[in-house]
């Protein structure tokens, strides 16, 4: 208890030291308008990994993001800098050093980012031995004219901009979980090779159903989106995508307007949770859409949520009710600081998403479009 409070008073002092510190003093020689926006409520809001000390550190994702901002640090640097701490941490099989690798054993992962006050945005996808792929992307955006780099080429942008290159991202965990995952899968591939990746995903879902591995380190990624006491609103999702996924597979993370989208007027969206089911409506867009016309961050993102409903139809993918057998999450926020986490799931609250705002850090439970479990 008395770690959670220091880290509470920690937060809630340096946004009080940041909004001082950013506050216009008033004064004859200062003309500018109030820069800090009246009714703004600051606030990062991340999957439920962005609440884990990582690393031996003090804080967590969202509460390094959120010091930051209070300081006066760029809001997406401050997010970046939140998410750093994940994807270098080597329990974290989800993201970064240590994700789960693909079919073949390789580390690919995914990032993207936006920036809504500059309008700009990067990515990268597949990219191979770096471990801060949010890194690269925002890279790609700051040096390039392009949105997206991937595979060899985003490794090689990224050599050039001198990110450090490593033959292998694998962890001894994340090997042994791979090792594990071939040995169920081998049997089949040679008896049938049609049906490898089938017979892979079924083995992957055995081994969440095991307890070996969480179903969030399955389908993998950190989202986090924060605004700051100006308004000024980013975004960041970083993953290593889907657990032993067909090599050079891209899920929705390092997509603009699927894994994030963010507009500076408006609000922002990101998910966690089955990628393809967000790249077949691009539902992060949706969602910031849905927030221009004036919807609240939650109805916003159950809108999404029942797109995907609609658009499952595939029986592999129907659980014995004949709705969606996966999960999918969004992590929503306005331009005021309104916030909501949503998923087709939040099976007896045990789903939760990590949020910081100027009174600490905590976990909520997500608002579940449907009630039960994809495996009901």
């Amino acid at each position: 208890m008395n770690n959670k409070i220091s880290r509470r008073d920690f937060v809630i002092s340096s946004a009080a030291a940041g909004l001082a510190a950013t506050t216009p003093v008033t004064s004859k020689a200062q003309t500018p308008a109030a820069k800090i926006k009246s009714g703004i409520k600051p606030v990062v809001i991340a999957s439920r990994n962005g609440f884990t000390i990582k690393n031996g550190g003090d804080i967590s994702c969202v509460e390094t993001a959120f010091e930051r901002m209070a300081r006066g640090d760029d809001v997406l640097d401050s997010l970046i800098a939140g998410v750093n701490i994940v994807e270098l941490d080597p329990e974290d099989t989800s993201v970064g050093y240590g994700g789960l690798p693909n079919a073949d054993g390789v580390v690919q992962l995914d990032s993207c980012c936006m920036h809504g006050p500059r309008k700009q945005a990067g990515g990268v996808a597949a990219l191979e031995g770096i471990r801060n792929p949010s890194l690269v992307a925002k890279a790609v955006m700051d040096h390039t004219d392009h949105h997206l780099l991937a595979g060899r080429g985003a490794q090689e942008f990224a050599r050039s901009m001198g990110f450090k290159i490593e033959d292998d991202l694998n962890t001894e965990r994340s090997r042994e979980l791979w090792l594990n995952w071939k040995r169920r899968v081998d049997p089949r591939h040679y008896l049938d090779p049609e049906k490898r990746f089938e017979a892979g995903a079924q083995a992957g879902l055995d081994m969440v159903k095991e307890g070996l591995i969480e179903e969030n380190d399955y389908y993998g990624t950190i989202n986090c989106n924060g605004v700051n006491w100006k308004g000024e609103l980013c975004g960041v999702t970083t993953t290593s995508g889907l657990a032993w996924k067909i090599p050079g597979r891209v899920g929705d993370s390092p997509i603009l307007g699927a894994g994030l989208y963010v507009d500076g007027e408006v609000g922002a969206a990101g998910s966690t949770g089955r990628g393809e089911a967000n790249l077949y409506g691009l539902l992060s867009y949706l969602i910031v859409e849905e927030m221009r016309s004036g919807n609240h961050p939650k109805d916003a993102g159950m809108e999404a949520l029942r797109r995907v409903k609609d658009n499952t139809i595939e029986p592999r993918l129907l659980n014995n009710r004949g709705l969606p057998n996966f999960n999918i999450n969004f992590y929503v926020i306005n331009n005021v600081g309104d916030y909501a986490g949503v998923g087709l799931y939040s099976p007896e609250n045990r789903s939760q998403y990590s949020v910081c705002t100027e009174n600490g850090a905590e976990l909520m439970p997500f608002e579940p479009l449907l009630d039960g479990s994809p495996s009901d």
